[in-house]
């Protein structure tokens, strides 16, 4: 049977499991298929990792490699456009990989790589919460914070390919370090780990908090969801954490709202998921923290909303734009 319809082929690639997913041409995934990743394989095992799982996908929807247009991948990693390596993906230890070498053995497709929280934000700006835009930025909050810029639809990463890293902007010089080894970084402050260490701080000088009842007096099981219940519920320990959270977040957003003037600013990953918790205060701060934010207003800042599947989406259409 002849199949009319194009279809893509996108793969999120994490440091913990890749997701393959068949795209339709309406932003429709029509088939998924995920497997664990195991850290230390050598760049030949997770290559294959990487190919089988996108052919396991393809399978599922019911298709051949025929009926894909392109196969596009979206991992944290930087590639370098004028010698097509794959200069630097920390979670795999890479450094300087030939990678599109390595994907060309396994499927016959064209290939595009994009960084995943580039590819994310272009998913969220084609299908997601800001698919009514043009330009938009995505911070996402989890173990670390991961960024994406999108300007006039199309992934913005700098001359050589190697900016968007929001989460390394410098939010205090000489301030708490961060796991890249600088000094300073939004992440070090914005990350769901940053507030996380924190509350395990905060706890010990007030071990009466709400927090450590919730967490079953054991310091290990603080998350921020415990946080943001603890603060609903008025701790005072967790109002505090959260009003400085929502302070550093807003200053590093508002450095980005003077340099890009983005139409809108997603957040994303799992301190996002408290919404309003987060967002109210956000938004009202980074009017006041912005530069003439009175005078020229800031655009609003609101929750990305494909969650995984964004990254999938973004991938699978990088042909577009690449």
């Amino acid at each position: 049977m002849k199949i009319s319809k194009k279809y893509y082929l996108g793969l999120d690639v994490g440091g913990t499991s890749f997701v393959a997913g068949i795209v339709d041409e309406s932003y429709n995934i029509i088939a998924k298929e995920g497997i664990s990743a195991k850290i230390g394989n050598t760049v030949d095992e997770l290559v294959y990792n990487m190919a089988d799982v996108s052919k396991k996908a393809i399978q599922k929807a019911g298709l051949s490699i025929d009926n894909i247009s392109s196969w596009g991948i979206c991992m944290p990693s930087n590639i370098n456009p004028k010698t097509n390596l794959l200069v630097h993906a920390n979670c795999f230890g890479w450094k300087n990989i030939p990678i599109y070498d390595y994907l060309k053995k396994h499927i016959p497709l064209p290939i595009y790589i994009a960084n995943d929280a580039n590819g994310a934000t272009y998913g969220e700006i084609l299908a997601g919460s800001a698919s009514q835009y043009s330009t938009a930025l995505m911070l996402t909050l989890g173990t670390g914070v991961g960024g994406g810029i999108i300007i006039d639809n199309k992934i913005y990463a700098g001359a050589d390919n190697m900016g968007a890293e929001l989460g390394h902007t410098k939010l205090m010089y000489d301030g708490a370090l961060c796991t890249c080894g600088q000094k300073g970084c939004l992440e070090a402050y914005c990350s769901a780990t940053a507030l996380i260490r924190a509350a395990n701080e905060a706890v010990r000088k007030e071990p009466s908090s709400l927090i450590l009842s919730l967490a079953k007096n054991n310091e290990n099981n603080i998350n921020g969801e415990i946080i943001c219940r603890a603060a609903i519920d008025g701790d005072p320990v967790a109002i505090k954490l959260l009003d400085d959270y929502t302070s550093y977040l807003a200053a590093g957003i508002s450095s980005l709202v003077v340099i890009f003037r983005p139409e809108v600013i997603m957040l994303g990953g799992g301190i996002a998921h408290a919404g309003d918790l987060i967002l109210k205060p956000v938004n009202q701060k980074l009017r006041i923290y912005t530069h003439a934010g009175d005078e020229i207003g800031v655009p609003p800042v609101i929750c990305a909303s494909l969650g995984n599947d964004a990254g999938i989406i973004g991938a699978a259409f990088l042909e577009k734009i690449m």
